[in-house]
C-alpha cells in the first residue's frame, strides 16, 4: 500500500492499532530501495497479516519525510498501537530483517489474547471466547490468558467450566502467590460454601442475634462473595479482623485481600476498605 500525508492517520496510524505496520520511505531512483522493498513484501507475505507494509514515495510526500527526519533512504519505521517504535535505515541482511520484525509482532497467543482483550472492551463475549481457545491452542501454559479465560467464565455464571479450566492450571501458579489465582479461588470457594449455606437472611438474623458469632459471619461473608456484593462481604470480613485475627488462620483479613482482587474494576471501593482494613490492623 502507498500512502500519503492525506492518507496517513488512517493507513498507518490507526491501522497501528490492529496490527503494527512498517513504514518504507523510498523512491524511484534509490537503488537500495529497489533491493529493500521486495524483501519487505515477501517478508509481508510470509507473516500472513500479523503486520502491514506502507510505502512513502519520499519525491512526492516531502512533508512526510521531514517530519519523520528521513535523510538517507531506505528508511523504515515501525509503528504500533498508534506510535513509532522502532526504525533503521538502509538495508539489513533478512535475518536481521526478521529479528526487527519478531521484536515488533507478538507471538500467535499473545496476539490471540489481545484479540480477546479488543473483543471485550468492545462487548463482543463470544468473540473473546474464541480468541482465548485460540491462544490457549498454541500455547496450553500459557498462564494468563487461561486465567482470562475463567475470569471470563465466572463472570458469565459458567461455573463448572470454570473449575474445569482451574483444573489445567500449573502448580506454579495454583501453589504459589499469584495474586489473580487467590482471587479466583476465592470465589470459587465462596460459591461451594453458599451452595451449603441458609438462605442470607437466616445468617444475617444469626450475625444480628449474636454479633461476635464470627462463624456466621464468615459463612455470610461467603454468601455474598458468591453474589458479588463485596462491600456487604468486606463489612463482614473487616468485622472478623477486628474481633479476632487468629480465627480460623487469620482468614478475615486473608479473604479481604482477596476480594480486593475480585473488585479491582471497583478502585474506589477497593481504595476505601483497604484504609479501613489498615485502620484496623495498625
Amino acid at each position: 500500500m502507498n500512502t500519503t500525508l492525506a492518507t496517513f492517520e488512517k493507513d498507518v496510524i490507526a491501522a497501528s492499532t490492529l496490527a503494527p505496520v512498517l513504514v518504507d520511505f523510498w523512491a524511484p531512483w534509490c537503488g537500495p530501495c529497489k533491493t529493500l522493498g521486495p524483501m519487505l513484501e515477501k517478508l509481508e507475505t510470509e507473516y500472513e497479516g500479523k503486520w502491514r507494509l506502507v510505502k512513502v514515495n519520499v519525491d512526492e510526500n516531502q512533508e512526510l519525510a521531514a517530519h519523520f527526519g528521513v535523510r538517507s533512504i531506505p528508511h523504515v519505521v515501525a509503528f504500533a498501537d498508534g506510535q513509532a517504535v522502532d526504525q533503521f535505515v538502509g538495508v539489513l541482511p533478512e535475518s536481521q530483517l526478521r529479528e526487527f520484525l519478531d521484536r515488533l509482532v507478538p507471538d500467535g497467543a499473545d496476539a490471540a489474547r489481545q484479540n480477546a482483550q479488543a473483543a471485550l472492551a468492545e462487548g463482543r463475549r463470544e468473540d473473546a471466547y474464541d480468541a482465548l481457545k485460540a491462544a490457549l491452542a498454541l500455547d496450553p501454559g500459557y498462564e494468563d490468558a487461561r486465567l482470562d479465560l475463567i475470569e471470563l467464565l465466572l463472570d458469565d455464571n459458567r461455573f463448572d467450566e470454570a473449575r474445569n479450566e482451574v483444573d489445567l492450571l500449573s502448580p506454579k501458579t495454583t501453589q504459589g502467590i499469584d495474586a489473580r489465582y487467590n482471587a479466583i479461588k476465592t470465589r470459587l470457594d465462596a460459591l461451594d460454601a453458599a451452595a451449603d449455606l441458609p438462605p442470607t437472611d437466616a445468617l444475617e438474623a444469626r450475625v444480628a442475634g449474636n454479633p461476635a458469632d464470627l462463624e456466621a459471619r464468615f459463612d455470610l461473608a461467603s454468601a455474598l462473595i458468591a453474589r458479588r456484593n463485596y462491600a456487604g462481604a468486606l463489612e463482614h470480613l473487616l468485622e472478623i479482623v477486628r474481633r479476632d485475627r487468629a480465627f480460623r488462620d487469620d482468614i478475615g483479613r486473608k479473604t479481604m485481600l482477596s476480594v480486593f482482587d475480585l473488585a479491582a474494576h471497583q478502585p474506589e471501593l477497593v481504595a476505601q476498605w483497604r484504609r479501613k482494613l489498615s485502620a484496623a490492623l495498625f
